[in-house]
């Protein structure tokens, strides 16, 4: 097969396009940045160099595609969050369609809110399936600064809430399956490696770095806030990550995944523990 990856080389896409090519399949990876060429080029894969925001440059780069897998990168310089995604997935719809594409794996997130979705929305006639994954490992490293400096783990959840975390490395398998394997219609899929509460995960990672007390504090909602638009949040961007906290703390977002529990990912926190104290201790 001909598949196209977005993402660059990040957590999923990488090791993603490494098991495709192993595989046999013919990859593309798209990235906006032209260093990322020659490491592209250098695990087998075709490197594509342009804009998601350039409708002439995606098309171009899904041409001949047998199927593709998309996600929309964070652009915090975007001041309204919402018109930026709808704008990227309309740029989507309209290279998939004109190039014929028939399967999409789309990648959201498990508290995300796609109910408007353009990609989700407008291509009824296409197989879609949405990757929906738990709260990333690799998210704790922008931890590393607060828990120096304050000795805990903080965000607008914390404590005994509950929360299903997953490796990049299984949403890369996952996708993998779902790209691959021969499907039809529209599919959502809950992807997770481990649930556990922010305490028994703060746990695990402060063991880790020789910090077995380390807690993790739920923050009021207005303090987080604050905190987010003073470290350079876009107010809107800001507003949408306390609300989305806000549902987790609640117990919205693990009662919805529940609904929709899926087989749990094969990387545990524990070893993903390791490689966090070895970035810890070097910072």
């Amino acid at each position: 097969m001909n598949i196209v990856l977005t993402g660059s080389l990040g957590n999923i896409s990488k090791p993603l396009a490494t098991t495709l090519i192993a595989n046999g399949h013919s990859v593309t990876v798209i990235s906006s940045k032209t260093d990322k060429q020659k490491k592209i080029e250098s695990i087998g894969a075709k490197a594509a160099i342009g804009s998601l925001e350039d409708i002439h440059f995606l098309t171009t780069a899904f041409a001949d595609a047998d199927a593709v897998y998309c996600m929309i990168p964070f652009n915090f310089m975007e001041e309204d969050q919402m018109a930026y995604f709808k704008r990227i997935e309309m740029n989507y719809v309209q290279a998939i369609r004109q190039n014929k594409i028939e399967k999409v794996v789309f990648l959201t997130g498990w508290a995300a809110d796609t109910g408007d979705s353009p990609l989700l929305n407008q291509l009824s006639d296409r197989t879609v399936i949405e990757l929906r994954p738990g709260s990333f490992y690799t998210n704790f490293y922008n931890d590393i600064q607060t828990i120096k400096e304050h000795g805990a783990l903080m965000a607008g959840y914390g404590g005994n809430d509950k929360i299903a975390f997953v490796s990049p490395d299984d949403i890369a398998d996952v996708a993998f399956e779902e790209l691959t394997t021969p499907s039809q219609g529209k599919k959502v899929r809950y992807v997770a490696s481990e649930e556990l509460t922010c305490d028994e995960a703060a746990k695990i990672l402060g063991e880790a770095i020789g910090k077995p007390n380390l807690k993790w504090i739920a923050l009021p909602e207005e303090q987080l806030l604050n905190g987010l638009i003073q470290s350079g949040f876009p107010q809107q961007l800001a507003y949408n990550f306390v609300r989305m906290q806000a549902e987790t703390h609640s117990g919205k977002t693990f009662e919805n995944y529940l609904k929709h529990r899926p087989v749990l990912g094969k990387t545990k926190l524990k070893s993903f523990a390791n490689e966090f104290a070895h970035v810890y201790n070097e910072q």
